[in-house]
């Protein structure tokens, strides 16, 4: 197992212990937890397009990391009555679609990769979270909720455009075993 992939299994090692800091009101401590977890996430994706080592598992990995850690501290923010329930909802209803989309995608033998757009809405996700955890201005923690909310929507709908195609590629095979 190469370097970025151990990142990865490392950002997830990490989250039950920031659930565990989060709900112990040590924000603190769950936030340099946490912002490790970011870090650790930057780092697995640089690392393996600087060596070239770009794998399948890294590819499904990453992203299944970084939803597993957005939504386990949304939900523990949201239960402390510090995040909205708005947007999680939103994140909820994306990444099950996007799931969805990518189940049909491996089920054709394609692996869609995280695109820009969802890059953006995850590092506004990580500091949007970030924001509510230390406690920062409210003004400031919506702020970043509202833009979240807007780049989880459009990077959505862009997986959905870009992944029309698999929907085709279904109705064809169906109708050739007829």
């Amino acid at each position: 197992m190469n370097l970025p992939n151990k990142l990865t299994l490392l950002r997830v090692a990490i989250i039950p212990l920031c659930l565990l800091l989060t709900m112990s009101d040590l924000n603190v401590l769950a936030a340099i937890l946490f912002i490790t977890a970011c870090l650790t996430d930057f780092f697995d994706g640089y690392i393996a397009r600087k060596q070239g080592i770009v794998t399948n598992f890294g590819k499904f990995a990453d992203p299944v990391a970084d939803k597993i850690l957005v939504l386990t501290m949304m939900v523990a923010l949201l239960a402390r009555g510090d995040y909205y329930w708005w947007a999680v909802c939103i994140v909820v209803i994306r990444e099950l679609a996007v799931d969805g989309l990518r189940l049909v995608a491996v089920n054709q033998c394609i692996v869609i990769p995280a695109g820009n757009l969802g890059k953006i809405k995850t590092n506004i996700q990580f500091l949007s979270i970030l924001t509510a955890l230390l406690g920062a201005a409210q003004w400031l923690t919506l702020t970043l909720a509202v833009l979240m909310a807007l780049f989880t929507l459009i990077s959505g709908i862009q997986y959905f455009i870009s992944g029309k195609d698999l929907f085709r590629q279904d109705i064809i095979k169906q109708s050739a075993h007829k």
